[in-house]
């Protein structure tokens, strides 16, 4: 049987397809996809700045209905909706068990591989088709609470994910100042989950009205233009020259790491989210020569079943609604176009909703 997928062909090209359906092992779930995205990420594969192997299927944020479970897997039942999160976790390597499931090292010595719980759409088969295969599928499919649409739990699998492991790897406390550089959708919900971490003071900086909108609706209380006024100097002005206990940079770029650092109090914290594609410099005076106390922390997006059912249950409570930031939809079919608009930014997009 054939499916349709959207295939990386070479830098510049992916393309829609069609590929054989998955062989389904004892641990593994084939999930029918009924919503899926598109993440900036894909869009570092298709411009060659992140490399992949040319033919696999991308993506990597599912919704679906569990179409065949492996003869291992125990505690679903098929036809049961689903999502899986960006990040699939073995849950018995040594990583895994350090709760560090993106850095998932099965068969490894070590039990630690770099990067290595990112396997949909970087080193297997992804989730922009019609099937998704679902390795360790015990350890990562998340049944979705009766009452919740697609598009109320299709942030959970990363950007809300990672968004909101910005603030947590953060370690934003009960009336902290929190400057949170871009707002594309991770940085959005970064905003969100500072918000829900006690953070009583939220500056977004980034300059398009859209999305400068959407942040004072996910929680800022302040917004920053940066086309207009430097970033570093109003948020130091906002501050009363304090600056901030945590600076969230979720581009990127060399001038939002930069700018966050630059923006931090002696003694704060600085995490980053962004995808970079090139060196980034540590300016001496930004870094205090090394002595400023200032913590420097990277996060790859936090997965696993678990994490996803606490994610759907901020959604359930009401606490978080993230169907805002589905912008535009698509059918599988229109995937090529959803790449064009969404890489090139038009229209306003922020995410978009990919159906069959």
């Amino acid at each position: 049987m054939k499916i349709k997928a959207a295939i990386f062909v070479e830098p510049g090209r992916i393309v829609l397809d069609q590929k054989r359906i998955p062989d389904v092992g004892p641990l593994d779930a084939l999930v029918r996809i009924t919503t899926t995205t598109i993440c900036g990420t894909d869009v570092h594969i298709l411009k060659g700045e992140y490399p992949v192997a040319r033919g696999l299927t991308i993506g990597h944020e599912p919704v679906g209905v569990i179409e065949k479970l492996g003869s291992a897997v125990r505690g679903y039942t098929e036809g049961q909706r689903v999502i899986a999160g960006a990040i699939c976790t073995s849950g018995h390597s040594i990583a895994a068990l350090c709760d560090c499931h993106a850095q998932d090292g099965p068969g490894t010595k070590h039990g630690w591989r770099a990067m290595g719980g990112w396997k949909f759409g970087n080193t297997i088969d992804g989730t922009q088709a019609e099937y998704v295969l679902v390795p360790y599928a015990t350890a990562n499919l998340a049944p979705v609470p009766d009452g919740l649409s697609d598009e109320q739990v299709l942030m959970c699998p990363d950007i809300m994910s990672t968004g909101f492991s910005g603030a947590e790897s953060g370690a934003i406390r009960i009336g902290d100042t929190v400057a949170v550089f871009a707002q594309g959708p991770i940085g959005l919900c970064a905003i969100a989950g500072a918000r829900l971490m006690g953070a009583t003071t939220i500056i977004a900086v980034d300059s398009v009205p859209a999305r400068m909108e959407m942040a004072r609706r996910m929680g800022a209380d302040h917004v920053v233009d940066f086309t207009k006024a430097n970033p570093v100097s109003e948020i130091m002005r906002l501050t009363d020259g304090r600056g901030v206990d945590v600076s969230i940079e979720a581009l990127g770029r060399q001038e939002t790491f930069e700018g966050a650092l630059r923006v931090l109090r002696p003694g704060g914290t600085l995490s980053s989210l962004g995808v970079y594609s090139g060196d980034l410099k540590i300016p001496l005076d930004a870094f205090l020569a090394g002595l400023g106390d200032h913590t420097i922390r990277t996060t790859l997006c936090p997965g696993g079943k678990e994490r996803m059912r606490r994610l759907m249950e901020v959604i359930a409570s009401g606490r978080v609604d993230t169907r805002p930031l589905v912008t535009h939809r698509f059918k599988l079919d229109e995937i090529e176009r959803a790449y064009d608009l969404f890489a090139n930014q038009r229209d306003g997009v922020l995410k978009v909703a990919i159906t069959p």
